[in-house]
């Protein structure tokens, strides 16, 4: 009995010989007919053919059709459908091979911690829900490959988002990611326990090495994703004349990003907050572009680089950064928002989604990453309705 069998691997087909084919004395027609289908003979001055070679042939041709159609419809899947196979091998993928996919969305928590807060869960998560077709990696300092081995079970946010088949959690190992880079000089140079702010400095460092080496969209991991970016180059604007690095975007080995790490390196002064982020940005943009004031709602753009208006991603600035967590009386629609900043930097007495409070930081949960609330509800229950130890 003739058998073919489809092999699919990472893009590799190939079709199954006969076990007839292998006996070599005795071919019956069916042997024949898998190596016609193969093989494709095409004889200019055949004979006549009787009413049955002419049934076979049609069969045969039949059978190619759908051959070929079963290729094609099963690349075309791997082609849209990139993540469908990678959640059987999450744990195998190294970073590169990720990043290598192309317009990855990329998470960096630079202290130690290894259980991801509420906030930065739903990051995460609103990202990988609002960009299904990209990758959407976290990276973390406190990480290690020994740690890797069992964050699912140890942890539930990691559980959480490596549920997700676009989601990956790598470690965050700097001097790894400042190859080949004018930050790798710099790293090997300055002493981390002197450094004053040493979570931000290396925060934005490792954004800028990551996002020139491989390219894609860099997100802080208190910005809550509400609809697709459209733009590739793009920084995005604080306020007037002002850029921020906690949202921006470049193709791989973009100029500007390499500019950015030449005078990150040149002008380092770690004791000053934001001098090698959103300062950066800035006097690197001035350089290009003459600034002006927003009018409106409108973008500006300079030397391909997109300046998105601050309603973009900050329609509620950092002085009034508490209203995220006020009940509204009639809720913002955030109509010309792509993302929102709730400015965690700024939340020193460290606010929470509370469950039932009706704020505008829940309803936000609530539409933008429900699995992060459900997860937040039922520790609440649990705090509230402790089970009993025996």
């Amino acid at each position: 009995m003739v058998q073919t069998v489809w092999v699919s691997s990472a893009g590799s087909w190939a079709l199954q010989e006969s076990d007839c084919h292998r006996q070599g004395r005795k071919r019956s027609w069916k042997c024949r007919f898998v190596r016609t289908i193969i093989q494709h003979p095409c004889r200019r001055h055949a004979p006549k053919r009787s009413r049955k070679a002419r049934m076979l042939r049609k069969i045969q041709l039949c059978l190619c059709f759908c051959f070929v159609s079963g290729i094609l419809y099963e690349i075309s899947l791997l082609s849209s459908c990139v993540f469908s196979y990678l959640p059987m091998a999450q744990q195998y993928l190294t970073p590169e091979q990720v990043l290598n996919l192309g317009k990855s969305i990329i998470f960096l928590e630079t202290t130690e911690r290894l259980e991801p807060p509420p906030l930065v869960s739903c990051s995460v998560e609103s990202a990988a829900r609002i960009y299904q077709d990209r990758p959407i990696i976290l990276f973390m300092r406190g990480l290690t490959n020994e740690t890797a081995l069992d964050m699912n079970t140890s942890y539930a946010a990691f559980s959480l988002l490596s549920s997700m088949k676009n989601v990956f959690i790598f470690p965050l190992q700097m001097e790894t990611v400042f190859q080949e880079t004018p930050l790798l000089q710099w790293y090997n140079q300055v002493v981390p326990e002197q450094e004053k702010n040493w979570v931000h400095v290396s925060s934005d460092a490792s954004r800028l090495a990551l996002i020139w080496k491989y390219g894609g969209i860099y997100m802080d991991t208190d910005v809550i994703s509400i609809r697709p970016i459209p733009q590739e180059s793009f920084l995005a604007a604080q306020k007037s004349r002002f850029s921020s690095n906690g949202i921006f975007g470049f193709p791989a080995r973009h100029k500007f990003v390499w500019d950015c790490m030449e005078n990150f390196v040149l002008k380092y002064n770690g004791n000053i907050w934001g001098n090698q982020g959103p300062f950066l940005m800035t006097r690197m943009l001035k350089t290009l572009c003459n600034l002006t004031d927003f009018q409106g709602t409108e973008d500006h753009s300079c030397q391909n680089i997109s300046f998105l208006n601050p309603q973009r991603f900050y329609p509620i600035p950092y002085p009034a950064w508490g209203r995220y967590y006020q009940v509204w009386d009639k809720s913002p629609t955030f109509n010309h928002s792509y993302a929102l900043h709730l400015w965690n930097f700024m939340n020193r007495n460290r606010k929470v989604v509370v469950a039932g409070s009706n704020t505008l930081a829940e309803k936000l949960y609530k539409t933008y990453c429900p699995t992060t609330y459900e997860d937040l509800i039922q520790n609440a229950k649990h705090r509230e309705f402790p089970e009993s130890e025996d």
